[in-house]
């Protein structure tokens, strides 16, 4: 069987490209706000039609969290693949735990033991990200507990198992010019995804809200680390109600964005879009239909 995308419902859509194609992961639409039964994958060789559900994580016996696995991204290392998910229970902090499988397909079992973002802080959204040979996860502290939402970076030990240092927070929600909160004095952080440009600069895209609409933001490190000094751009990549976004290349190079949108349930759907470089940073191009690209926003 196969499905387009308006009628996969999932939330925080995932592409890894691999071996000639497309494994598409993300939080259970039907699921995302109550208990949770698994994680599932989508294939597709062009991006335009997708394959059923597949099954890539079923919780094991006993195991701590059965709500909100939300956020799931796959990422290729050391030719095995590692799952950054967040999880949440009722009587532990949401926190992001690494699972392991010998194939994008699955199955995915627990790799770390236990969430590896600090275990009393409420986290999500963990991705991974490697400098200079170095393991990190880039992670957001919820405003649900911290109020102005942090975006955090943290090394891990290199099989991935363990935290290899205590977080630093990179910025905080509030700190963008459009940055107007989520709710009065709450302000979001959502689904860090690291970007290096053509010419070397460092960017970030995050979600948060702007005048009331889920939105896509791109903040620059000034040094090309994630240890740098982050300066945020005053344009938005996407203002209107979309966002918890990535960016992967298809098999030719060309550079697309998947995002869900609109960020209501149960209407959330994922969209692609193509993306371009121009001036050292990004700008998607508007669509009326997946892949099929009217103009570029240029500002």
């Amino acid at each position: 069987m196969h499905c387009l995308f308006t009628d996969i419902h999932i939330r925080d859509p995932f592409v890894l490209a691999d071996g000639g194609k497309y494994y598409l992961y993300g939080s259970r639409g039907n699921e995302a706000w109550g208990k949770c039964t698994g994680l599932d994958v989508y294939v597709s060789s062009d991006l335009a039609t997708w394959s059923e559900a597949f099954t890539v994580f079923t919780p094991p016996e006993n195991f701590w969290s059965d709500m909100h696995f939300w956020a799931p991204e796959v990422h290729k290392y050391n030719n095995e693949y590692y799952m950054f998910v967040s999880f949440k229970s009722h009587d532990r902090c949401r926190g992001t735990q690494i699972l392991k499988a010998a194939s994008p397909m699955g199955p995915f079992t627990p790799h770390s033991d236990g969430p590896v973002t600090p275990k009393d802080w409420e986290c999500l959204d963990g991705t991974f990200y490697i400098e200079n040979d170095v393991p990190y996860m880039i992670f957001c502290h919820e405003w649900s507990q911290i109020d102005d939402g942090a975006i955090c970076a943290m090394e891990l030990t290199k099989d991935l198992k363990n935290a290899a240092s205590v977080p630093k927070v990179l910025f905080h929600a509030s700190a963008p010019s459009w940055s107007d909160g989520y709710q009065p004095g709450k302000y979001v952080t959502d689904g860090p995804f690291m970007y290096r440009t053509q010419a070397g600069r460092l960017l970030m895209i995050w979600s948060s809200f702007s005048k009331n609409q889920y939105c896509e933001a791109i903040s620059y490190s000034d040094n090309g680390s994630i240890f740098g000094n982050w300066i945020h751009d005053d344009r938005l990549l996407f203002e209107k109600d979309g966002g918890h976004g990535m960016i992967f290349k298809k098999n030719n190079d060309e550079i697309m964005f998947i995002q869900h949108m609109p960020n209501h349930s149960p209407h959330e759907r994922p969209h692609l879009f193509h993306i371009i470089e121009k001036d050292d940073t990004l700008y998607i191009c508007v669509q009326d239909e997946p892949i099929n690209p009217i103009k570029c926003r240029m500002g």
